[in-house]
């Protein structure tokens, strides 16, 4: 259907019935022909801010109880009400929204009539009318002020009187005083205000709901103040006498468990209310602002969460408003023609977010014909893809390689992103600036080099209670928890300014989070999870290990933890490190979508011989690594690799694992070290701590013994391995120790040095003895000097300069040199070392490439075969696979 159509239908259908309400969402999306999802509600006056994010928690909770009957009197948000009001539990009765509570009210007796100043509320009118109750319907001063002085002749005799503060749709106040002064003139009738928006008004104005004469009823809703209208909930206070006979016309058990248990934690919640009263005002001036700028439009003052406005333009009332903005622009407003008093000139429009807010103005101007080109057209974000996880290492640093690959290969200009990375497992870009391995592989997935930008903060931990901050490649210093919490705005004016530029040179970001978006402890501060999804606007799948166990209740869970706008984030599930039949998991899908109303998108097999590095050392840890076809034990060389506690850099070993005739252990315990043909003592955080814990667990001696006359055993220590292996560590600052010099393991005559200066470069050089190229980058704090002539430089960089030294023999040898074993050539000579030491033939030729393109692309054809692809893209907002770029990228174009 086209535009043309769909707008000529509209007013014909929507003339058959007016809406007595906003908020109908499901019939404006039948009238515009789309999904209600693409509603854009203005017609709703709701909280702007959405429901508490503890909302899913308390309705998990209260489903213990839907066995039993709700509890009648509605105890615990009674006693809410009174302690937050500071009034008696027998002065509040709860009901199934304001609107039960105001027929109730109405059908009391004992009035002759009732009384309404207008434009109001409509349902007061409509409650008195369903209990044979004449309405009179009085007008308004100027400014929709009620006149008092004119309802005097009126009740002369017993009248119930409905007086609505801020009045809807006006937005204007009810004076107290005046409503106290008529209610001891008057004490005949009944006055009943309604402050179903007054919670948006500032906490110290004056309400009825507190300081209330015997004759006033106050009520209250619920549901627009904390945006729950599809949980009903309202409150009435009043003297008790009053109450009774509220209660006499209620229907038992109006108050469903669900809402009880809400409506309670509501009441109790501070600090929401007050973020709602001081964000809620700024976004309605802001809107006011916006609207008053479009010709032809009035936007009267309000006290609460919507606007007032009137059509002032000749042959367009808002009901032609209205029809252009649901046809063109998929935005509903309320139309106030069916309030005594206004006529289809005016309109009301709910205060939302601020990009809502934004579209409503640039809405109303291109349909008013008064449209900015610029600002209507502006650039429109960047399309952003979040793999964020149900835990750490659970796939998501691969999963986003995988999808900027399945990006690339469609013809797209991806780039990876990761606000903030915790990670000993660094790298060095070709600008010195230091960031995490994982986005580098990323990059590579993108084709691109590595970039500080991608993860703009670094958090490289020192002890279990600080670390090292790297923001934008650079180190700012080593702080504690609570400093760096003190410090992460900062750090977020850097992330939002890195993606920023970052996401403008490209067509669509692959964003990754960490650890669990619903880690409850740390959300209020985060910078990684929902909070960057939220600013990047990025749509973000959910993945959990499956091989770990447990990961539908953990899946469930997190999206319990969620609130109902980080939810609405998640546009499904991936199954990852699947073994078996996928559709053995059918039935618990099934269940999922039930809990959660997200399906799961894909089932990622466990891709054996990934060839690609961890994304963080929990499985480098555990001490298994899938590996590939391997030659028989007896031809395999065995190289142990120390588990240091503050290991880093651990993909430096990357390379071993995918040689054929090469068996890896990691190895943490001395006694299993046994007779190896090589020991390799990767990096570490830090060199002090880890060197004496190697001491105290006997590491160092098996190391000295291995190291003796007559052993065959090859010792490599890179980077903090290095400074381990020499004589003694001096820290003059107190980098690492309180002790200025510790002694090393006495295996290499060189002394170290700390500093409080980063080398951070990356590296080209020549391995002296085989005479094969290598390359990689250096991450250290010191420099290590020689303190014998009978010490060889191990390797050399371009300028001729030491990047390690090694024992006469050739036996103990360390470096600086990060990614040494990355090189093919050299790599492939010393294992033909290691063979030729223990007997067996070298084999002289490369085996394996250490080069992450095929692994990249055969881990991007195992993510496409298993995900629906077609629903990430729709969830993008982008076309699909285009099979002529994928081809071409595939075949290297």
């Amino acid at each position: 259907m086209d535009k043309q159509s769909l707008f000529a239908g509209i007013p014909d259908i929507l003339d058959e019935q007016r809406f007595a309400h906003g908020g109908n969402v499901r019939r404006l999306a039948e009238l515009a022909g789309c999904a209600p999802e693409e509603i854009l509600d203005f017609s709703a006056n709701v909280n702007p801010l959405g429901p508490p994010p503890w909302l899913g928690q308390v309705v998990g909770q209260a489903l213990r109880f839907v066995d039993a009957y709700p509890d009648p009197e509605s105890h615990d948000l009674v006693m809410a009400a009174s302690e937050k009001y500071k009034v008696w539990p027998s002065q509040v009765v709860a009901g199934n929204g304001a609107s039960e509570l105001i027929f109730a009210i109405a059908g009391m007796g004992g009035f002759r009539q009732a009384v309404i100043p207008s434009p109001t509320y409509v349902d007061y009118a409509r409650a008195c009318r369903a209990h044979r109750l004449e309405v009179i319907e009085m007008g308004m001063t100027e400014g929709f002020k009620v006149d008092f002085p004119a309802m005097v002749p009126l009740l002369r005799a017993p009248s119930l009187v409905f007086l609505c503060s801020p009045n809807n749709p006006t937005g204007t106040l009810v004076s107290p005083a005046e409503v106290r002064e008529a209610a001891s003139l008057f004490p005949q009738s009944v006055f009943v205000v309604d402050e179903s928006f007054a919670e948006f008004l500032p906490e110290d104005v004056d309400r009825l709901v507190r300081d209330r004469p015997s004759n006033v009823v106050t009520v209250l809703s619920l549901t627009k103040f904390y945006a729950i209208p599809g949980i009903r909930l309202g409150l009435a206070f009043a003297d008790p006498d009053v109450i009774l006979r509220i209660r006499r016309n209620m229907p038992a058990w109006s108050v469903n468990t669900l809402a009880q248990k809400v409506g309670a934690r509501c009441l109790r919640d501070a600090k929401y209310g007050g973020r709602t009263r001081e964000r809620t005002g700024l976004l309605r001036d802001a809107l006011a602002a916006g609207l008053r700028q479009v010709p032809g439009i009035k936007v009267f003052p309000g006290a609460a969460n919507y606007l007032l406005c009137r059509m002032d333009r000749v042959g367009q009332d808002a009901v032609w408003l209205r029809d252009r903005l649901l046809a063109e622009h998929r935005i509903a407003i309320r139309l106030c023609g069916n309030y005594t008093g206004l006529d289809d000139n005016w309109f009301r429009v709910a205060v939302r977010g601020k990009d809502a807010n934004e579209r409503l103005i640039r809405a109303m101007e291109a349909v008013s014909g008064t449209a900015r080109g610029p600002v209507v057209k502006r650039a429109k974000r960047t399309p952003a893809l979040m793999i964020q996880g149900t835990s750490s290492n659970a796939g998501k640093s691969v999963l986003a390689a995988a999808f900027c690959r399945i990006l690339l290969q469609d013809g797209y200009a991806v780039a990876p992103f990761k606000a903030q990375n915790m990670s000993l497992n660094s790298f060095v870009t070709d600008q010195g600036g230091e960031m995490g391995r994982a986005q580098v592989t990323q990059a590579m997935a993108c084709r691109l080099k590595p970039d500080v930008r991608m993860n703009p903060v670094l958090l490289k931990p020192g002890s279990d209670t600080g670390s090292q901050v790297i923001v934008m490649g650079r180190p700012v210093g080593n702080m504690r928890v609570r400093e760096y919490v003190e410090y992460k705005p900062r750090a977020w004016e850097a992330v939002k300014a890195a993606y920023d530029s970052l996401a403008n040179e490209h067509d669509v970001m692959v964003l990754e989070g960490a650890g669990s978006p619903a880690e409850v402890n740390l959300k209020h501060h985060d910078i990684v999870n929902m909070a960057m999804a939220r600013y990047a606007g990025a749509r973000v799948l959910l993945t959990g290990d499956i091989d770990r166990g447990g990961v539908f209740a953990s899946i469930v869970g997190t999206m319990n933890l969620l609130t109902p706008a980080e939810r609405d984030r998640v546009d499904g599930f991936v199954i990852n490190r699947f073994r078996g039949d996928a559709s053995l998991l059918d039935p618990a899908f099934g269940q999922m979508f039930e809990h959660t109303g997200k399906p799961v998108l894909g089932t990622v097999p466990y891709i054996h011989s990934l060839g690609l590095p961890e994304e963080d050392s929990v499985s480098f840890k555990d001490g298994f690594r899938p590996e590939g076809d391997k030659f028989a034990g007896d031809q395999c060389v065995d190289i142990v690799v120390l588990d240091l506690p503050r290991i880093s850099n651990f993909n430096d070993i990357d390379p071993l694992y995918a040689e054929p005739d090469v068996k890896v252990r990691v190895v943490a315990d001395a006694r299993d070290v046994g007779a190896p043909d090589a020991v390799i003592i990767p990096g570490s955080k830090s060199t002090v701590p880890d060197m004496k814990a190697l001491k105290g667990t006997g590491m160092a001696a098996v190391l000295r013994e291995l190291a003796g006359e007559g052993c065959r055993t090859r010792i490599v220590g890179i980077c903090g391995g290095f400074q381990m292996l020499g004589e003694t560590v001096d820290d003059p600052y107190g980098l690492e120790s309180e002790t200025t010099r510790v002694e090393g393991f006495g295996l290499l005559p060189v002394l170290t040095t700390l500093a409080p200066e980063k080398t951070l470069t990356r590296t080209f050089g020549t391995h002296c003895a085989s005479g094969h190229p290598v390359h990689g980058y250096e991450i250290h704090h010191g420099r290590t000097t020689p303190l014998s002539d009978g010490l060889r430089p191990a390797l050399r960089d371009n300028a001729g300069e030491p990047l390690g030294y090694m024992r006469a023999d050739g036996r103990v040898m360390g470096t600086y040199l990060h990614g040494l074993f990355d090189s093919d050539w050299f790599r492939r000579w010393f294992i033909d070392q290691l063979r030729m030491d223990k007997g067996l033939s070298p084999l002289g030729e490369i085996q394996t490439a250490f080069d992450m393109e095929d692994a990249l692309d055969h881990l991007a054809g195992v993510v496409r075969e298993a995900v629906d692809m077609d629903a990430v893209y729709r969830a993008l907002g982008l076309s699909g696979c285009c099979a002529q770029a994928s081809l071409f990228c595939r075949m290297g174009g």
